[in-house]
């Protein structure tokens, strides 16, 4: 880890993470590579048991809203997501090293960073709307919609049978 770089892990929040591809070239530019890292994502949060509230694919870099993993330490889970990408991508390297972590302490801050993930393809001038694109947890949010990536939520967690905790409650489309 670069000097002076200090990690706040295992506090029991979630995490914006944020990384990007090698020069940040567009390696995910194309729907096969966005679908290949959604694939991975998901696999790495059934592995590493940590919930995924919100996300979005961009061409050059992600953004994940997580939970912390149960049993390790959420760098290592990342680590291994960006590998699982790597290896079987054919672009060397893939990714730029390390990833920004920026811990979520409250509702506020949390639906804030998922606003700001959701209007990424809109600002960068990708889509019109949110729900065009595809590679993002908004239309988890906006419709229920079932993915490839299971969006710890309200309405997932209704599915299952239980309730979700109030804080974990995203209010973006309400008033």
């Amino acid at each position: 880890m670069p000097k002076g770089l200090v990690r706040y892990q295992q506090c029991g929040c979630f995490h914006f993470i944020t990384f990007s591809c090698y020069h940040r070239f567009p390696y995910l530019g194309t729907v096969a590579a966005r679908e290949l890292f959604e694939r991975s994502l998901e696999a790495m949060r059934i592995r590493y048991l940590f919930v995924v509230s919100g996300y979005v694919v961009m061409p050059e870099h992600v953004h994940l809203l997580l939970g912390e993993p149960k049993n390790v330490l959420l760098s290592k889970a990342i680590q291994a997501l960006k590998l699982s990408v790597s290896v079987q991508s054919y672009q060397r390297p893939f990714w730029q090293p390390r990833y920004y972590d920026f811990n979520v302490h409250n509702p506020e801050k949390r639906v804030e960073k998922l606003r700001y993930m959701h209007r990424n393809p809109v600002k960068r001038e990708l889509v019109a709307k949110p729900e065009d694109w595809a590679w993002s947890s908004y239309r988890h949010y906006a419709y229920e919609h079932i993915s490839t990536v299971e969006i710890e939520s309200a309405s997932t967690a209704f599915r299952r049978g239980n309730r979700l905790p109030d804080f974990l409650c995203y209010k973006e489309f309400e008033g």
